[in-house]
């Protein structure tokens, strides 16, 4: 048997597009975090959602990783395997009064930017109904490793949020803390986009009775326009020619200053001196950075 490591972390992609350079930043700093620590690091597939996966981008989100030098610990896991978990959940939560069916539309809420509790104490049918989670007037608070110290209010900032959507399909929040308890990680590495989202995960680690990760949150990359790099605004698929040269800008954008003949080199190599370099510090303390500002 294998030692115990003290670090675990994971890189979670949504196959609902292909792997783009935002992706890579995120990938490449939850991977020179772990390995910086002499820690594993995971894969997982959060592919919770079918109606929004791009048929093909499971596989080539792995075969992109692989080219570009990344080595994962294990299996690669798959959210659409754990279903039978988040159902377990959910029963769990609602049998113990935390949690409660919602048949309200969207139509409904529109304009609503807090859920207004219309069905907290309705006792609809479970049937045709999403389940929300009962929130507290309490705030909840972390210390991220780049941000800081983070707090929010749950009741008067989120309201009570969707576990388990009306489609019958599981919700990122949940699941996301359950798997992560389930694979032991100890350090979620991630983009500032998923900031305010971590205190709706740390109250659910806290129903559930699961251990609380430590947080890091680096910050998003903006296109010119304002958009975030992502799938929904179509930013480029990472071109596989490219490989050393994108992961030392990817470094840059990290903060990390690898130097100039690193990009003509290879993938391994920019990998190994960007695990050697490793510096936390170095990061911007901002949620937003301009993609143009690291090329």
């Amino acid at each position: 048997m294998s030692p115990v490591t003290a670090y675990t972390g994971r890189f979670a992609p949504t196959p609902s597009g292909y792997l783009h350079f935002g992706s890579l930043v995120a990938a490449l700093a939850s991977y020179l975090d772990a390995r910086a620590a002499g820690g594993r690091w995971l894969l997982r597939m959060e592919d919770l959602d079918p109606p929004r996966e791009v048929p093909g981008a499971q596989d080539a989100i792995l075969r992109t990783l692989e080219t570009y030098g990344f080595v994962w610990d294990g299996v690669v896991e798959r959210q659409s395997d754990r279903h039978a978990a988040y159902a377990a959940a959910v029963d769990d939560l609602l049998a113990r009064g935390l949690a409660y069916p919602c048949n309200c539309s969207r139509k409904q809420l529109e304009g609503q930017a807090i859920y207004p509790g219309t069905c907290r104490d309705a006792g609809r049918p479970l049937a045709d109904a999403a389940i929300r989670l009962r929130v507290p007037d309490a705030e909840y608070r972390f210390l991220d490793r780049v941000q800081g110290e983070f707090a929010q209010n749950l009741a008067r900032e989120v309201g009570d949020f969707v576990i388990r959507r009306r489609d019958g399909l599981f919700a990122y929040q949940l699941a996301v803390v359950l798997d992560d308890a389930w694979q032991g990680i100890t350090d979620v590495v991630r983009g500032a986009d998923l900031l305010d989202s971590t205190p709706r995960q740390l109250y659910l680690q806290e129903l559930l009775g699961l251990p609380r990760p430590r947080y890091l949150h680096i910050p998003l990359l903006l296109q010119p326009d304002g958009h975030k790099l992502g799938k929904s605004y179509r930013s480029p698929p990472l071109p596989a020619d490219q490989a050393p040269a994108l992961l030392a800008r990817a470094l840059r954008a990290l903060g990390q200053r690898p130097p100039d003949e690193l990009a003509d080199g290879d993938a391994a190599a920019v990998l190994a001196w960007g695990v050697r370099h490793w510096n936390v510090a170095a990061i911007a303390r901002q949620t937003t950075l301009a993609e143009a500002a690291v090329r």
